[in-house]
């Protein structure tokens, strides 16, 4: 059986990876610092090291112990407002941090990366929907330090061979069975605003109503955890074969924040106040996916992802677990 070390693996999307992971006859070695990943969400059976993606020599000796065939690195911070206030935690957690594991997969002998980067790198896109091919013009430093790490994986797969792949994630949203978001603080959209509706917070701050969007809001692409979980598996059967090094993972169809608002209203039979706040820095109008190139290379489709299936299953997840995972 195939072993993978998944990073970050405690994590929103990385615990929803893990369990795809497994149910696709993969063994696990999950990796997460904990602080910001919930240890209720790695299963028992996952052999699990409570260590930092960045620190080589911790890593060292557990892939001297347990030799992995992947990693799939999705351990990083991804919050641009927070990366606009200070963008050397994120240039260390997500660069630095980020070659310190390539350099020790290279000692160990680890030639195969799935790597989970963002819709960010585009910055504010010119054309929508965005393809690959787009501009990389980040406008937060979290967007910069993804565009960065793909350029340093670009470098490793011409100098070491390295077998890779990036996954550009428009906006994740959802929950998988016992696993869901929660993220403290929350800054998005979805939990926020279910949070709301169960009546744990008195009112949703929407930010920016004076976007040059229909609404005047900022339009986003909601792509359901189960499906960008899919797409790992599928990129991680497929590397070395891709033919391309970067594909986006959205579903085509965008949705304004008062779009959004109006559909947990609807799931949750509950009115759910707002009030209007300024833009957030580092918040571009419109990011909506183009993902023919991953449809056509890998046969990925986004199956879980209309909007009432996403926030129906996160309203439950939420509401099953109104203070987030035990122990958090």
């Amino acid at each position: 059986m195939p072993q993978v070390m998944v990073t970050g693996a405690a994590g929103f999307i990385g615990s929803i990876v893990v369990q795809a992971l497994r149910d696709s006859g993969y063994d696990i070695l999950g990796i997460d610092n904990l602080a910001r990943g919930h240890r209720a969400a790695i299963d028992e059976g996952i052999t699990f090291y409570r260590v930092n993606a960045g620190d080589y020599d911790a890593l060292d000796r557990i892939l001297q112990q347990s030799p992995v065939d992947a990693v799939v690195h999705l351990a990083g911070y991804i919050q641009a407002s927070e990366s606009m206030a200070d963008p050397g935690l994120y240039y260390s957690n997500n660069v630095r941090d980020g070659i310190s594991l390539l350099e020790c997969m290279r000692r160990n002998g680890v030639t195969k990366m799935v790597f989970s980067s963002s819709a960010a790198v585009y910055g504010v896109p010119h054309s929508t929907p965005i393809t690959e091919d787009h501009a990389i013009a980040p406008i937060s430093p979290y967007g910069q330090s993804k565009a960065w790490m793909e350029s340093v994986l670009e470098s490793y797969a011409r100098s070491h061979d390295l077998q890779t792949v990036s996954l550009r994630f428009f906006n994740a949203a959802g929950a998988v069975g016992r696993l869901g978001e929660d993220h403290r603080p929350e800054t998005h959209l979805i939990p926020n605003a279910i949070r709301v509706a169960l009546r744990v917070d008195p009112e949703l701050a929407l930010f920016g109503d004076d976007y040059p969007t229909p609404d005047g809001t900022a339009i986003r692409d909601y792509v359901h955890v189960a499906d960008i979980a899919r797409a790992h598996v599928l990129c991680l059967e497929a590397l070395g074969e891709l033919p391309s090094l970067a594909y986006n993972v959205g579903t085509g169809r965008g949705y304004s924040n008062k779009e959004v608002v109006d559909m947990v209203e609807r799931v949750s039979l509950e009115s759910i106040p707002t009030r209007i706040e300024p833009r957030r820095p580092g918040d571009p109008p419109e990011l909506v996916a183009d993902a023919t190139a991953l449809q056509t290379d890998l046969g990925w489709t986004p199956q879980m992802s209309a909007l009432d299936q996403i926030v129906k299953d996160a309203f439950r997840w939420h509401r099953d677990h109104e203070r987030g995972y035990p122990g958090s």
